[in-house]
């Protein structure tokens, strides 16, 4: 007995998805960051918590649309990801404008975030108190003098760590969705291959029949 392939496959799966959840989290820290960092009534508050809020919705509501539209889906995820990426120049544009350094990609404390593996924005909290106390008190990498910090540059580069794996994520995922949608196409092509199944494995319900006329006539 074959099986068919169901015309509405499973989807809405996205708070499972790891992109979801590093987005979201950088969601979380991104307004605790503006509310702290950022004047409250400027344009760069509010297009960072919307640019922020932009990259989880959009996998949600991509993920949510993956089961009628997979051409929907891949492009959602794509505004999702190209949201986090403004965020991130977000981020770069106030450290360069006060004077802070972005960290290179060998800075141990990128490493240690990401090993960290912070669940919420109480989380990154504390590691950014414990950095800033280790900067002020002690070697900040494994070994080498001590190195001053201050609160917005740790959180805007803890930020910007997160924002970089969740980027990477999103590039996998749109790549995925990408492959998936050439190989398998969207949902017309899933009906055709569905209704084609169907007269298959059942060709006489195509035929019409006449209906036996009544004895109580």
């Amino acid at each position: 007995m074959s099986v068919t392939e169901p015309l509405i496959p499973k989807h809405d799966g996205y708070r499972k998805l790891k992109s979801f959840q590093v987005a979201q989290l950088v969601f979380d820290i991104t307004v605790r960051f503006c509310d702290r960092y950022i004047e409250k009534r400027s344009r760069t508050n509010d297009q960072m918590v919307q640019a922020a809020r932009s990259g989880v919705q959009n996998i949600a509501e991509g993920s949510q649309a993956s089961g009628t539209s997979k051409k929907t889906e891949l492009k959602l995820t794509n505004v999702a990801r190209a949201s986090l990426e403004e965020l991130r120049l977000d981020y770069e544009d106030f450290l360069r404008q006060h004077g802070l350094p972005v960290w290179e990609r060998d800075d141990p404390r990128r490493q240690i975030l990401i090993d960290r593996r912070c669940a919420t924005a109480n989380d990154m909290a504390q590691w950014v108190l414990e950095q800033y106390d280790r900067g002020q008190h002690g070697p900040c990498g494994p070994s080498g003098p001590r190195q001053t910090t201050t609160f917005p540059e740790l959180a805007a580069n803890a930020a910007l760590v997160l924002l970089k794996v969740a980027c990477s994520l999103l590039d996998r995922q749109i790549a995925a969705q990408a492959q998936a949608f050439e190989t398998e196409g969207g949902f017309t092509e899933r009906l055709y291959r569905v209704r084609s199944a169907q007269r298959s494995s059942h060709p006489s319900s195509t035929r019409s029949t006449k209906s036996t006329p009544s004895t109580s006539d």
